[in-house]
């Protein structure tokens, strides 16, 4: 497995022990529907809230949330309307992004909630 894959696996796993961590059940991880895969989907009380995990080895480039681009969203959104309808959900809605830069240096993890409003 690619080197770029590895580390994208260990930071969606930090990430949703980071969540548990923080009292939301995990509904689902890499969940596809057509084109989306949503990384992970969590509750907590009546808040859905759909993460996408975003790891990198170092921000020099940017923070990891910068590549959450427009389309995924489109696409993020496009699944989770799907979710809730079919599972006849009666919940609040909530797009986060959790960046991560993992390294030796060490592990720096930033949950920024209804990350989408930002774009």
């Amino acid at each position: 497995m690619a080197q770029h894959n590895e580390l994208g696996i260990a930071g969606e796993n930090l990430a949703v022990d980071f969540l548990i961590k923080q009292g939301y059940t995990i509904r689902e991880t890499n969940y596809h529907f057509h084109k989306a895969e949503v990384d992970i989907i969590a509750q907590k009380g009546q808040v859905l809230a759909i993460v996408e995990v975003k790891t990198r080895s170092t921000d020099y480039f940017g923070d990891p949330q910068d590549f959450v681009k427009p389309k995924k969203i489109k696409l993020l959104v496009g699944a989770i309307d799907d979710y809730v309808i079919k599972r006849n959900l009666n919940v609040e809605v909530r797009f986060d992004i959790i960046g991560i830069i993992k390294n030796q240096n060490g592990t720096r993890i930033e949950h920024l909630e209804d990350a989408f409003l930002h774009f």
